[in-house]
């Protein structure tokens, strides 16, 4: 069933093409990056802790991503879907 699944390093190489642009600390206590995907599809992820205080950049940003991550395998997953129908 070869070209009837979205694989791993397909995901991988659209996030490997994609730009990101990252914003911490929005109110305090969120990071939302956005990624322009290599087609110019724009994607958002986000993540924020209850407290300001436990803010930590590297976990908000790492969080958001896999979001975006996630997003990605839907989208192909869509247009794979799509292409079969």
């Amino acid at each position: 069933m070869a070209g009837k699944t979205v694989t791993k390093a397909q995901v991988d190489e659209i996030l490997n093409n994609s730009e990101f642009e990252v914003f911490h600390k929005v109110f305090g206590k969120q990071c939302l990056v956005v990624a322009k995907l290599p087609n110019g599809f724009t994607v958002v992820g986000e993540s924020a802790c209850v407290d300001p205080s436990n803010y930590d950049e590297e976990i908000g940003f790492n969080i958001a991503k896999s979001r975006i991550e996630n997003r990605i395998w839907e989208l192909e997953g869509y247009k794979l879907q799509n292409s079969l129908s």
